[in-house]
């Protein structure tokens, strides 16, 4: 399974859901919602600031991180955003992959 990092921020609505539903309530939500898509949520915290939930979740693959961001900003309650995340391993396969290719330099 691939590492998606989530970032969510609440709009009011938001938040009136996690007032009625608390936070135990939201994350169980959240959780059986990644389940649902295949996934299983590593982390989930609350923050205050710019974004007020950040997620680290296992999916199946980039289809699957797409369809849960597609429904998830669909709802209109938050405004999240996805990252992929690497592994050290992975990431040294992609500096090894880069030392063959040649930046596109304009003539």
């Amino acid at each position: 399974m691939a590492k998606y990092l989530a970032r969510v921020s609440l709009n009011p609505e938001g938040i009136r859901l996690l007032r009625q539903e608390k936070a135990s309530g939201r994350r169980t939500a959240v959780t059986k919602f990644v389940e649902a898509a295949g996934g299983k949520v590593e982390a989930f915290y609350f923050a205050f600031g710019q974004d007020d939930v950040f997620l680290i979740m296992d999916l199946p693959e980039n289809i699957a991180a797409a369809a849960v961001s597609l429904v998830n900003n669909s709802v209109g309650n938050v405004r999240a955003t996805y990252t992929p995340l690497l592994t050290v391993e992975e990431m040294d396969r992609a500096v090894d992959k880069a030392t063959t290719l040649s930046a596109p330099v304009p003539r």
